[in-house]
Formats: structure tokens, sequence, C-alpha cells
């Protein structure tokens, strides 16, 4: 048996660590000012190292023998008119912007129309006694299509369904929040994130092969494969691990009125005949879509040579996500009443456009400092230098991607934002690694395990703050270590078994992460 006097040691070693954390992250500043230093400090380095005439032979596939990659100063009048003349093109022609904003105006209008919150609440709902636990986990994961509706809708809801299950309803909240943002990169369904990490990888793996194009489907085929591993570990975790440690809720320590407020309303008629009719609506539309790549003949093969990769398809999936959310919200909405009309359509595109004012001005300034980093070849010469130090330690095989989902899980913490994270590392790792040898495909699906590990352990993530809310209603004592301490488990099981995944998937059975993807960069890379 553990003594009282380890015990304690024990907390105050955990409880320092989450301080140490928390210290850690507020000292960063806002992810906006963040990219704003992190332009200038390029500037002055790309001077620096201009002015040293810092260079490194270049290696990159095609390149001719004896070339060198010379780091390009912007701090003299030739970087000074590139920078104003390129300023808005930047911004412009940053590819995760258009992206997101396309796919989210379908989303929006799903979402406001109510379609996404009746969706999960028939998936719960309906859910035998015995496998609450599971679809709520997975009930998680799919909500990632629509990222914040299963932080608002689905966390509190699961609180409720234990509750009146007579579980605790903490543990309820706690397999939601799991599934939401444990299992953010995992889905049966390509979501508004794909994209977003997609233009940002393509735009890395340009400082190495100007003409590689990364899709947004590029981790489909894993993402299918890690909803089943999420949904499992975070099943298992719960019931065995989380469950247990909670005991039996205390209804006294619900914040006053609180449980006098939870409901748990299942769907009314008109709510089912108009969930009816949108999978009616989602099922006409597949069959459609189905007519223009299944045939030989269809219109989003490649009019070339006809096949699926590479095609119109694969490079209109975005498109594709703005159709299929938008027709059957809008069908929801008409039988419902919560689109009346081309004006309530209207304002639905119109407040989900509002609620993403923070995510323009970030990409403002990371599309600045993404295209400063290219211009100076700052991040082909660190990522060749960076390339070749592996080589020297022998570390180019597959164990290289356990320090860098390592790293990727630790800079999470302090950095809970996927897209600033991964627009700050993906222009240092994604050539890097391509230099070793590996495709920019299988570096992203690395990425997203360590970001996704450590969303539910971190208060940087944005929606911390709001989940912590949420669980103070049903103990208005619990804080922010309590809360760590409740998903450390799940963001340590998810750890482990995704890495173990992704070695299995990729390298024991060399399958695709995603449709037209190889594992190894050039395609012929043993």
């Amino acid at each position: 048996m553990v003594s009282a006097t380890e015990e304690l040691a024990s907390k105050g070693l955990f409880r320092r660590f989450l301080d140490a954390v928390e210290w850690l992250g507020n000292l960063l500043p806002h992810p906006v000012s963040l990219f704003a230093i992190l332009c200038g400090l390029v500037l002055l380095f790309s001077g620096l190292a201009g002015w040293l005439g810092v260079s490194v032979e270049d290696v990159r596939p095609g390149a001719a023998e004896g070339a060198r990659i010379q780091a390009i100063s912007l701090l003299n009048g030739d970087g000074l008119r590139r920078i104003v003349t390129n300023l808005v093109t930047n911004f412009t022609g940053f590819v995760p912007l258009g992206t997101v904003l396309v796919a989210l105006l379908g989303v929006g209008v799903a979402d406001k129309s109510g379609l996404l919150s009746a969706v999960v609440r028939t998936l719960v709902l309906r859910a035998p006694r015995q496998l609450v636990t599971v679809a709520l986990v997975f009930a998680g994961v799919i909500s990632n299509t629509a990222s914040e509706m299963g932080y608002v809708v689905l966390v509190p809801l699961a609180g409720v369904i234990f509750y009146g299950l007579g579980r605790h309803p903490l543990a309820g909240m706690a397999a939601a929040f799991a599934g939401v943002s444990g299992g953010y990169s995992a889905n049966l369904l390509i979501g508004t994130v794909d994209p977003l990490l997609s233009g940002i990888t393509e735009a890395a793996a340009h400082l190495i092969d100007p003409a590689y194009e990364v899709h947004a489907a590029v981790n489909w085929y894993f993402m299918i494969a890690s909803t089943f591993l999420v949904t499992i570990i975070g099943s298992l975790v719960t019931i065995f691990i989380v469950e247990p440690r909670l005991g039996t809720y205390d209804p006294s320590m619900a914040q006053e009125g609180a449980l006098g407020e939870a409901k748990l309303e299942s769907l009314s008629a008109q709510e089912k005949k108009a969930l009816r009719w949108a999978a009616l609506a989602a099922l006409a539309m597949s069959g459609l879509l189905a007519l223009t790549i299944v045939p030989d003949w269809g219109v989003l093969r490649n009019p070339e040579t006809g096949d699926v990769l590479r095609s119109p398809f694969l490079r209109g999936i975005v498109s594709l996500i703005f159709v299929f959310f938008l027709i059957p919200g809008v069908v929801y909405g008409k039988i419902t009443g919560t689109i009346k009309n081309d004006r309530d359509l209207i304002q639905a595109m119109a407040d989900t456009m509002g609620s993403l004012g923070l995510y323009i001005v970030l990409v403002f300034f990371a599309a600045q400092f993404v295209a400063f980093f290219a211009w100076t070849n700052l991040g082909a010469i660190i990522a060749v230098t960076g390339a070749q130090t592996l080589q020297a330690i022998g570390l180019t095989g597959p164990l290289v991607f356990i320090p860098f989902i390592a790293l990727c899980s630790f800079i999470n913490l302090m950095l809970g934002s996927a897209s600033a994270q991964w627009a700050v590392t993906a222009p240092i790792f994604v050539p890097m690694l391509m230099l070793t040898g590996y495709s920019p495909e299988v570096i992203q699906a690395a990425y997203r395990i360590g970001d996704s590990t450590t969303n539910i352990i971190t208060p940087m993530m944005s929606y911390f703050g709001l989940i912590l809310a949420f669980a103070t209603r049903y103990d208005r004592k619990l804080g922010i270590g309590t809360l760590i301490a409740t998903m450390l488990p799940y963001s340590l099981c998810f750890w482990v078994a995704w890495v173990g995944l992704f070695f299995l998937y990729v390298f024991g059975l060399d399958l695709p992460v995603g449709p037209g993807t190889t594992t190894y960069y050039p395609a012929a890379t043993p």
C-alpha cells in the first residue's frame, strides 16, 4: 500500500507539473501576437544569415550537382519591395483560408438549422444502456466534422445522460470530451480541419518540391482506423479507470439549481421527420456523386488518366463538404422551421462567418510567416541541416516519428490551436522528414496524433475553459488540476495506443494513410 506521505508527495509533484504547464503556457503571447513576433524574427535572422553568407548543399530531388541553397535576406531593398507587394496575396493565397471558409459555409447551415445536434442526440439516445459510453465517445469523434458543436452540445449532454442513468455525470462528460478533443484527428468523414492542415502541409512541402500537392483527404484512411481505436480506448478508460476513480456521485456537490436545469430532451416528431428527409437528401446526393466517380466516364475523374487519384473529385473535396452539409441542413431547417426562407439561410452563413473573425486575423499573420520563411530559404536550410544531423546519428528509420510525435504533444500543451501549432512546426519538420525519405502525408498523420492526444490536458486549448465551466455545474469545487487529472488517463492511453497503431498501420502493414498517398518520398524510396 502507498503511505499517506508518498501519496501527498505524488499529488504535490503532479500539481507542480500542472502549475509548470500553466505557467509556461501563460508566458506565451496570443497566437496572433506569436506569429507577428515570428515574422519579425524571420526578418532579423534572414538579414543575419544573408550577411554571413549561410548556405547548404542542395540535396533536394532534381537539384543540379553542386548546387547550394543560399540564405536570402529580407532586410534590404529587394526584401522590402517583396514584402510590400505581396502582403495581400500572401493572405488571400494562403490555402487554408479559402478552404476553411467555404467548408464552414455549409457546416454553419447544418449547425444553425439544428441538424448536427439532432444527429448527435439520435446517435446517443438510441444506443442501448450498456453501450452508452461507447456511443458518447464515438459521437464525440464524429462531431469533429463541425468541431465546436461537440464541445457546446455533446459534452454537457453527456453529463445529463450519465446523471439520468444514475452514473457519475463527470464521467460522461470526460468520455465525450475525450472523443471530441482527444479524437480530434479521427473521423469517418472529412471535416473542416482536414483542408486547413493539408494546406499548411502543402505549403511546407513546397520548400522541397514546389509541385507537390496535398489534398484534404490525405489522412482519411488512417482517420477511419483511428476512429475505432479512439472509441475503444476512450470507452475502456471511462469504464475501468475514470468512473471507478470518481466513485458514486453526490448530488450535493452540484451548483444550486444545476441538476434541475439538466434535461435530456429526445427528438420531437417534427425533428424525427426532418431528420429522415435530411437523410434521404444526403442519400440522393451520394448517389449523384457516385455517378460522377464510379463509372469510367465519371466527370469528376481525372480527365486525362480516368483515375480517381489526383482528380477533380479529390482536389474539390472542400466543395463537396460544402454541398453535403448545405443541402441536408436546408432540408432539415425547412421542415423544422429553423430556416424559413433565403434570409434565414443567408443569416446562418453570415453568423458562421462572423464567428471566424479571430481565425481570419490569425491566418493573416500566419500566412506572412509562412511566406517569409519560404522566401528566405531558412526553412530549406534548417531542413537540410536537420536531415543531415538525423542521418549522422542514424535516426532516419521509422523510430524518428516517436520523438517527433512526442515533441508535437509537448508543444500542444502550450500552443493549443492545431492550425497555429502546425503553421509554426510544419515549415521545419515537413521538409526535414521529407529529406529523410518520408511523405508529407505520413508526416501530417504523425503530427495529428501528437496534437490530439494532449488536447484534453492543456488549459491552452480554446474550449478548455468552457468544459471546466460545464463540469463545475456538477462539482462546484472542481478546479483545473482536477479536470486535467481526470483526463490524463485518456491522454496517456491514447498516446501509447495511437502511436502503436501508426507504426503497425504505416510500417507494419504498409497501408496508405489516405487516397493516392505513399509512405515514402520520393515514392521509390525503400
